[in-house]
Formats: C-alpha cells, sequence, structure tokens
C-alpha cells in the first residue's frame, strides 16, 4: 500500500485536480502564489490537517469502518502500520484532494514540501515501535514541555492508546485520539484521551476471535 500510495494515489489526486482545474476554474490556477508561507501554512492545516481529523474520526464510525479496519488490524507498533491503509481509504480521504487543489491554486512547492516532511515525522513517530516519549515523561525538568507537546501533536502514547485491543485496562481508547498531526484538534474537539502509560496489546479483538480479514479483502 505504500507502493501504492506513492504510484498510483499521489499522481491521480494531482492529476485529477489539476485537469478539473483546468476544466471548471482555468483563472484560479496559481491564484493564491501570492500569499505568505505562513499563510500557506495555516491553511494547509486547516484544509488538510482539519479535514484528515474529521475522516478519520468518521472512519470509526459503522460507515466507514470496514475500510479503516485494516489499519487497526496489526497486532504491532512500527512506522510500516503508518501505510496500512486500504486502497479506498487512501483515495476517499478528503485532506488527500483538497492539498493537491492548494497546489493547483499556486501554493508554493517547498512551503506544501515542508508541510508534508513535518507532517510524516510526526505520524511516523506516532505510530513506530520506538517509544520516544516514554523516557521524556521521566524527567522532571521537561514536564512542562511534554505537557504542552502531547496536546499539540500525537506522540506514541497518545496514538497507541488509539490502537489499543480493549478500553479495559483504562489506557486504551480507540474511540478517541483521532489527529494525525495536530493533537489539538482532539484538545479543541472533545476526543482527547491523555494516558501516559501504554497498552498492553494493539489490534482488533475480532481479530482474535474470529481470524484475520484476507489479506487482500484489507488491500481493496
Amino acid at each position: 500500500m505504500f507502493l501504492s500510495l506513492l504510484a498510483v494515489t499521489q499522481h491521480l489526486a494531482i492529476f485529477v485536480t489539476s485537469k478539473l482545474g483546468a476544466v471548471w476554474a482555468p483563472e484560479f490556477k496559481g491564484a493564491l502564489s501570492d500569499l505568505p508561507w505562513w499563510a500557506m501554512i495555516g491553511i494547509l492545516l486547516l484544509v488538510d490537517g482539519m479535514t484528515q481529523y474529521s475522516w478519520h474520526r468518521l472512519s470509526h464510525t459503522s460507515f466507514l469502518w470496514p475500510l479503516h479496519r485494516a489499519h487497526h488490524s496489526a497486532e504491532y507498533m512500527s512506522i510500516r502500520v503508518m501505510f496500512r491503509n486500504n486502497l479506498f481509504d487512501y483515495l476517499l480521504m478528503p485532506g488527500l484532494w483538497f492539498a493537491r487543489a492548494l497546489l493547483y491554486l499556486g501554493f508554493g512547492g517547498m512551503v506544501y514540501a515542508l508541510y508534508i516532511v513535518v507532517k510524516l515525522l510526526v505520524i511516523l513517530g506516532a505510530h513506530c515501535a520506538w517509544r520516544w516519549d516514554e523516557p521524556l515523561y521521566r524527567i522532571r525538568a521537561l514536564h512542562p514541555l511534554m505537557w504542552v507537546l502531547e496536546r499539540t501533536i500525537s506522540t506514541p502514547a497518545t496514538h497507541w492508546a488509539h490502537h489499543a485491543i480493549t478500553n479495559a485496562d483504562g489506557v486504551g481508547h480507540c474511540k478517541d485520539n483521532f489527529g494525525n498531526l495536530l493533537f489539538f484538534w482532539d484538545i479543541l474537539l472533545g476526543s482527547a484521551h491523555i494516558t501516559r502509560p501504554y497498552p498492553d496489546q494493539v489490534g482488533l479483538i475480532d481479530d482474535k476471535l474470529f481470524g484475520q480479514e484476507l489479506w487482500y479483502h484489507q488491500m481493496w
């Protein structure tokens, strides 16, 4: 799915948005190119980050869960889990399309590239097997910084809780913590569940009881 994202989904989104823009709104091509970089970043945080949060939250309803469950079926946490997504889950993500539309409207390539790099680093850090925030919580001098950090971006502790196999331990909470870059959306919209301990297990209880879906069901 990582390869399909690079080879198919990304290029398809750029191709379709540019073609539709040329047909429906040719006069708006490059219309936002004069915006300062900080305004572009702010718009990306709203148009990409906020819609991604909303899509992720909607993906945990019965309507979209069949597409999203593959992401939660891994019984481990790793940077590989970040790309463990159904193809149609990727294709339907609104942030993917809105961000490409902003490129058509003239958002600077370097600004967009910087935003994507920071976003990927945060999401990789939230999914990775290395629990980098755990030792930092033990350093008293860093307590104020960590308090702000865990309420600003997704961290391993908050995102592992989202992938937990159960909520019964008081740590796991798969119906909360939907932010991928900014955890602040969860704080703002009441879906934040901050517990610094890590869950004992991640994955899906249904897979334990009934077995995992076939690989091609998970992919397609």
